[in-house]
Parts: structure tokens; C-alpha cells; sequence
């Protein structure tokens, strides 16, 4: 049935005028590689891509699409498969489905060219967009009558930061959910309800995949299992979410209840924004200590630059962030914001393009799997 789907679909765009489409190398070899895996069977109780790969006889470059996002990459399936390399199937489901998904982020972004740019270049657009933007604020505060307060917005006005950062912003939004948009009507036509929607962010919050199918973790260097994947990831994952929700406090603060910036270390918007600045510092570091021992194997090489220009603008957002209650009453504080909120708005405008999208259309791939589930039973 779906290979006459497929087929259908085929003559369509083809009656249509549009070219058919076709699976690219890496699609290919993810595509070969289920079709060996769908036969085995041994890695089905792993994680959520061998049971949503059992319902399929086939894998149309839409199913290798969800497949891949749903990876989680923990690299069980690799050391558990008795025809990885080197076997001369050379089967690596870890590295191909990584390849799929940078390729994936790419076709569905938007706009496209910017996705390109930053998978070719992402380390180097990271920081060069950090620090041309850091330098541009420090110029506007160089021009500007000179302060010498612990408020931030003497440095720059309320009015101005809200001009930069909400269309920065707004741009971000939109991005990402014009992006996954496109993944979501590529992979599942069907709509979601509410239990699927709960399963799917259960998965989510707890990052339950990431436990290697066996509680012990994942693979990282060599075939022993860690968990501290898991918990940096939760540390980074966490710390992002309360530096937001200090954000919409501040914001609340400001507008609400007319009780403007700066707050004191002990108010709820600098609380929380402290807490999400050690996770962001803690995961961060972490997860690049990780990256830096892993096996070439556990995954695709050409993506690091892209993986850690992400992490170092999570890094140096949130130790930049962590110094500015401690540097109030220095003669730095200009210097500091500068380069604080240049790379927070770099951040922003990369968050479309980088690492932050997987989390994005994973969280999509694992709703269409919370919706199959209900569907097969």
C-alpha cells in the first residue's frame, strides 16, 4: 500500500511538472539500512525509531525524514548491531540518521539560504554574528553621554532594547514555526489529540529516549554506557526555560506592575535568571566535553562546527549573563551588557538554523510517534 502511495504521489508531481522526488545519499542510506534493520529486529525495544520503523515495508523520503528526527543518537543500536561496521553491511544507524536531520533542518528551513549558510559555516556565523553585533552596541554606547549606574537602561534605554530584540525575536518565532510547519505537513497529515499530546511531551520533558532503551544511557566515547548526556541535556534544556521564564517575568514586572528594572538579587526575575545561567553554564560545558571525546562513529563529523558554534554562543551567553548582577557598580558594566545582549540577539537569530531546531522537530517527530502508538492499538 504505501510503495502505491508513493507511486500515486510520484505521478502527481510528475502530471503536475514537478520533477519526482528522490532520495539524496544520505536518504539512501538510511533507507538501506532500515530495510537490514526491519529484517533483524534485534534493536526494537531500544527507543521509539524501531517500533515506528516495524510498521513500515517501505521508507519514502517522508518516513526517513521522522525516522531521523526521531533519533535521539544515544548509539545503543550501534554497539548492539551485529552488521555495524566492520561488517560488510556497514550498517550505522547513528550516523546516517544524523546526516538526514542536518539535511532535514536545511530543506525545511526558512528561509532556505540562511539554513545553508549555517550548515556550511555555523561555528563561524555563530560568533562572527556575536561579536559584529556585540561591537555595534558598543559603539551606540560609545556615542552616547556617558553613565556610570547600576541600571541597565542608562546604558540602553528600554525603548531601544525592545526595538532590537522584538522584531530579533519575532523573526525567531516565526522562523522555527514556519520550519516545522513544514516538517509537520511533510511527515503527518493526521492531527494530534490531546493524550498523544500529553505522551509526546512527557517524552519531552523528561528526554525519556535518551536513556539508550535500557536506563543506562548512551554511548559516548567507546561501548560504555554514560548518563551525563541525559543530565546535561536537561541542564541546558531546563536553564533555557527559566532564563525565558525570567524574561516574561521581568516583561511582567515591567508592564503589569510598573516596577521597572534593575531588581534585586533576591527579586524572582534575577532568581530565576541566576538559575537558568548555571544551567546554561553547566549543560553547555558539559555537553561540549562530551562532544569533544565521542566516537566519529556515534554520529556525523560535519556537523560539530555547527554543533559547538551553538554551544559556545549558549556558553558565552550565559557566562556574560551571570557576571551582570555582580558588575553593577563597575566601570565594565557598559562593556559587559554590550557584549551580553549581542550575543543573546546572535543567539536568537541562529536558534532557526543550529541545534536548538532539532529540539524543535524531534518534539514534532515524537508526537507523530505518541499518535501511530494509539493508532496501531
Amino acid at each position: 500500500m504505501q510503495q502505491l502511495t508513493r507511486l500515486i504521489d510520484e505521478a502527481q508531481q510528475l502530471a503536475a511538472g514537478q520533477p519526482a522526488s528522490l532520495l539524496n545519499s544520505a536518504e539512501a542510506e538510511v533507507a538501506r539500512d532500515l530495510q537490514i534493520c526491519n529484517a533483524c529486529r534485534y534493536c526494537e525495544g531500544f527507543c521509539a525509531v524501531f517500533p515506528a520503523m516495524t510498521q513500515r515495508l517501505e521508507f519514502g523520503q517522508a518516513d526517513i525524514h521522522y525516522l531521523a528526527n526521531l533519533c535521539h543518537n544515544c548509539g545503543a543500536c550501534l554497539h548492539a548491531c551485529q552488521y555495524a561496521p566492520p561488517h560488510e553491511f556497514a550498517v550505522n544507524i547513528p550516523k546516517a540518521m544524523a546526516q538526514v536531520r542536518q539535511h532535514s533542518y536545511t530543506r525545511f528551513a526558512w528561509p532556505g539560504a540562511l539554513g545553508r549558510l549555517y550548515h556550511h559555516a555555523g561555528l563561524t556565523v555563530a560568533l562572527a554574528l556575536a561579536g559584529g553585533l556585540a561591537l555595534f552596541l558598543l559603539l551606540l554606547q560609545a556615542l552616547a553621554p556617558a553613565v556610570n549606574s547600576g541600571n541597565f537602561y542608562d546604558y540602553f534605554p528600554h525603548h531601544l532594547l525592545a526595538g532590537l530584540f522584538g522584531p530579533v525575536f519575532g523573526f525567531a518565532v516565526l522562523a522555527l514555526g514556519l520550519g516545522v510547519r513544514r516538517f509537520w505537513r511533510d511527515i503527518s497529515p493526521v492531527a494530534a489529540d490531546m493524550p498523544a499530546v500529553l505522551d509526546a511531551g512527557h517524552a519531552v520533558a523528561t528526554l525519556k529516549y535518551l536513556d539508550g532503551g535500557h536506563g543506562q544511557g548512551c554511548n559516548n566515547a567507546d561501548d560504555a554506557t554514560t548518563l551525563w548526556r541525559r543530565r546535561f541535556h536537561h541542564f541546558t534544556f531546563y536553564g533555557f526555560l527559566s532564563c525565558f521564564a525570567a524574561t516574561i517575568t521581568a516583561t511582567g514586572y515591567h508592564y503589569l506592575l510598573g516596577l521597572p528594572a534593575p531588581y534585586a538579587l533576591n527579586s524572582l526575575p534575577v532568581l530565576l535568571g541566576i538559575a537558568g545561567g548555571i544551567g546554561l553554564l553547566i549543560g553547555p560545558a558539559g555537553l561540549l566535553w562530551l562532544n569533544l571525546q565521542r566516537d566519529p562513529q556515534h554520529g556525523d563529523v560535519q556537523q560539530r562546527p555547527m554543533d559547538r558554534g551553538f554551544i559556545a554562543l549558549l556558553l558565552l551567553t550565559s557566562a556574560s549573563g551571570l557576571l551582570l548582577p555582580f558588575a553593577r557598580h563597575s566601570h565594565v558594566l557598559g562593556s559587559l551588557l554590550a557584549v551580553h545582549l549581542g550575543v543573546v540577539m546572535a543567539l536568537f537569530l541562529t536558534l532557526p538554523y543550529g541545534k536548538f531546531a532539532h529540539g524543535i522537530f524531534r518534539s514534532a517527530a515524537l508526537l507523530k510517534w505518541a499518535i501511530e502508538k494509539r493508532q496501531r492499538k
